[in-house]
């Protein structure tokens, strides 16, 4: 089994950009991680976007759409910001692809002490080699199939709609 890693932007990408004082993106931060998480399951990293998810459109979930067409791979994980991730997997899902398909993200940056990043990506490239064909989100410990997941901003989890 190999693994496609798609990285796409959101809160698990930003970099602390010191001068502007504010979350901003520059390269992915995802080479360092995998290389760190030494994962012995070959792996393809392709960065098809960084931008942060409340500015993805119907064009930007397109792109995504076709990146998992191409790949292939049977096994994908998607990083993906937390704002709009279940709207990207309603696409993904509702296409129907015989792939497994997981989307993770982070709520603290990689490079901030105390994300959630390293764990919800290992977590996700664990489940997306366990899970049969299908889209799925892998967030805070749990999966969740495209059509039952939403996130609760108050707690900064996800849950079940």
């Amino acid at each position: 089994m190999s693994l496609r890693i798609l990285a796409t932007g959101g809160t698990f990408d930003k970099h602390y950009n010191e001068i502007a004082g504010k979350l901003d993106f520059a390269e992915s931060h995802l080479p360092e991680v995998l290389q760190r998480a030494r994962l012995t399951v070959p792996a393809t990293l392709e960065v098809c976007m960084l931008i942060d998810s409340l500015e993805m459109d119907d064009s930007h979930r397109q792109t995504i759409l076709k990146a998992c067409q191409n790949a292939s791979e049977k096994a994908i994980v998607i990083i993906h910001g937390t704002d709009t991730m279940r709207e990207t997997a309603e696409v993904l899902g509702a296409a129907n692809l015989d792939k497994t398909i997981v989307f993770t993200g982070a709520m603290i940056p990689y490079e901030v002490a105390g994300s959630d990043a390293f764990f919800n990506l290992g977590f996700a490239c664990a489940a997306a080699q366990l899970l049969p064909p299908g889209c799925h989100v892998a967030m805070n410990g749990k999966i969740f199939p495209w059509h039952d997941v939403k996130k609760d901003r108050q707690a900064g989890v996800f849950v079940n709609k």
